[in-house]
């Protein structure tokens, strides 16, 4: 019987890997995606969208759906649907993975200023900035709904949830981005404080390299740590050597 592979995804390395793995013989992938971005594009194999019904529903659906492998390769914030994937993999015996691109590393003349969340980025801004480009996703904006005296322009994919800062615009677009758009884009809007989560990979990260050429400090959300016990590997290639399918 042919093994099956879910890879709960999302990102970049979730779509190569479904890209490979539909291209080993003898494999089945299924992805699974939130729904939260309306125009996921082409995935290659099987495709479902949608919740399980938090780490008991995913259980259910990896027994019904004879699962042999469960990929966590989910955002790197994704923090609940992390810990419900641990939680069905330890329920129902099935091996788990997580993949997770590499953090971002500071260089010299970066001015980084980590926190350990969005409440911890708001508290932080006053004394940094009043100007803010805020590119932690549409979601938890509520977080800095209180800071009436700064003025943000929010950057996401989809329009953003409410509530949001009082002085806030939103600019709807979709990396990756280069340097160059990235300094004009921090330029032309006097920006003097920027905040992101620290998600990795290159497709966001030329804002970093902007940041740092304009003198501009950022305030950089960290990484919820993983669930105990669990492989997390950085790349697609990890992933293939640990499910022994590389040379099939």
């Amino acid at each position: 019987m042919s093994p099956h592979v879910l890879v709960l995804g999302g990102t970049a390395e979730a779509r190569e890997l479904a890209g490979v793995l539909a291209g080993v013989g003898g494999v089945r992938v299924t992805s699974s995606l939130a729904g939260r971005v309306s125009r996921p594009g082409v995935l290659a194999g099987d495709v479902r969208v949608g919740g399980f019904g938090g780490a008991e529903g995913l259980a259910a659906w990896v027994r019904a759906e004879g699962v042999d492998v469960l990929v966590d390769a989910t955002h790197p914030f994704a923090e609940r649907i992390t810990a419900n994937a641990a939680r069905a993999a330890e329920v129902t015996g099935v091996p788990a993975l997580v993949l997770r691109r590499p953090g971002w590393t500071a260089v010299p003349g970066d001015r980084w200023h980590p926190v350990p969340s969005l409440a911890g980025a708001a508290d932080a801004l006053p004394a940094l900035g009043r100007r803010v480009l805020l590119t932690t996703g549409r979601l938890g904006l509520s977080a800095f709904a209180h800071l009436t005296d700064l003025d943000f322009l929010v950057r996401c994919v989809e329009p953003p949830q409410t509530p949001m800062p009082p002085r806030a615009r939103v600019l709807l677009a979709r990396g990756p981005f280069t340097v160059a758009d990235e300094t004009e884009l921090l330029r032309e809007q006097r920006i003097d404080v920027l905040v992101t989560k620290d998600s990795g990979g290159a497709a966001t990260a030329a804002k970093l390299t902007a940041a740092r050429r304009l003198g501009v400090p950022v305030v950089l959300v960290t990484r919820p740590a993983l669930p105990g016990g669990v492989t997390a590997v950085a790349e697609v290639a990890g992933v293939l050597e640990l499910l022994d399918l590389g040379g099939r």
